[in-house]
């Protein structure tokens, strides 16, 4: 089977790229006029963000702000704005991503010293599938029977792939299997993978265009698709993971960004992200009959929490994922 996943070579000449983009027209960071923001975001909040921009513009604290706006996978974000980006407010896809700029000294450490606890909404992993889900894929099960094609983005440039392999493989600790079983899944998972998009937004993309039976995907990019229109039926398997989205603002931005990040975990921004298929962090916000909880729901503290998992799973040349890429013959973007 042949399989296109985001290679070391193409993440390298895109990064190249994006650096010289920065060298012509980007500053250092934090943006140098405080009438205007820089938002550097992970792919799926776009169409949130351009709803919620508007709305914080009508507020006193946002009259007269401008934003640049630039949304990709959350590891590429991260390192663009490691490596210059311009960034006021950054809005990635893992708490780790965040955690990166602290140690370039691009974020406070006290990033996620707040009732959030940094987070700005919440979702879960979900199975996006046909309209009238034809393979009738309900479980994790389901995903490593032959012949399943099962679309994943790149967890080496994706922090929604991340997220969705936690999810397959905690969802088998609650199933009563061991860790080497839970491994074992990983495995089988990934010889049904035949494509690894650099995000998860393209991943999705990838599903709708006519490739795959499944795509692993948050519940939130599930819902906006079909509130698009597209041909889709999502299912919430019964067991999965709590995923939990963070945002900051960098050290060398000014008292709007600020503002911007409080305007987001206000009532009318979080109802705003609501109805992009965010489960908001705000408890009285989450509407039961749209977001139910599913039966075992986990955390990502079930594994020590993501310094230890990125050690154990992510690391590019000793991690259990890598090791599962290259035994299958398929490049670790780096």
């Amino acid at each position: 089977m042949s399989r296109r996943p985001a290679s070391t070579v193409k993440a390298a000449l895109g990064v190249a790229a994006l650096m010289l983009l920065l060298a012509l027209g980007a500053s250092a960071c934090g943006g140098s006029n405080s009438n205007k923001l820089s938002l550097v975001a992970y792919s799926t909040p776009q169409e949130a963000y351009q709803q919620i921009i508007p709305a914080f513009q009508k507020t006193s604290a946002g009259n007269g702000v401008s934003f640049n706006q630039s949304y990709g996978a959350s590891g590429d974000q991260e390192r663009a704005v490691e490596a210059g980006l311009d960034a006021d407010v950054v809005a990635l896809s893992l708490a780790p991503d965040v955690d990166k700029l602290v140690k370039a000294k691009k974020v406070a450490a006290d990033w996620s010293n707040d009732k959030y606890n940094g987070f700005v909404t919440n979702s879960i992993v979900v199975f996006v599938v046909r309209k009238g889900n034809p393979k009738n894929i309900r479980t994790w099960d389901d995903l490593v029977k032959p012949g399943i094609e099962v679309i994943e983005p790149n967890p080496f440039t994706s922090g929604g792939a991340k997220w969705n392999i936690m999810a397959a493989y905690g969802a088998q600790l609650e199933l009563g299997k061991s860790e080497q079983q839970a491994q074992a899944y990983l495995q089988q998972l990934f010889k049904n993978v035949p494509v690894q998009d650099k995000s998860a937004r393209e991943a999705l993309q990838t599903f709708v265009g006519g490739k795959g039976d499944v795509v692993l995907a948050y519940e939130n990019e599930a819902i906006n698709a079909q509130q698009k229109g597209e041909d889709i039926d999502y299912v919430g398997p019964d067991q999965t993971i709590l995923i939990q989205n963070p945002i900051a603002v960098t050290t060398g931005a000014g008292k709007e960004a600020r503002a911007f990040v409080d305007f987001t975990r206000s009532q009318q921004a979080q109802k705003i992200f609501a109805s992009k298929g965010y489960r908001s962090v705000i408890p009285s916000l989450v509407d039961k009959s749209t977001y139910p909880t599913p039966k075992s729901l986990f955390e990502i503290t079930k594994f020590g929490g993501w310094s230890k998992v990125n050690d154990k799973f992510f690391d590019p040349d000793k991690g259990i994922v890598a090791g599962i890429e290259k035994g299958l013959g398929v490049s670790t973007a780096k």
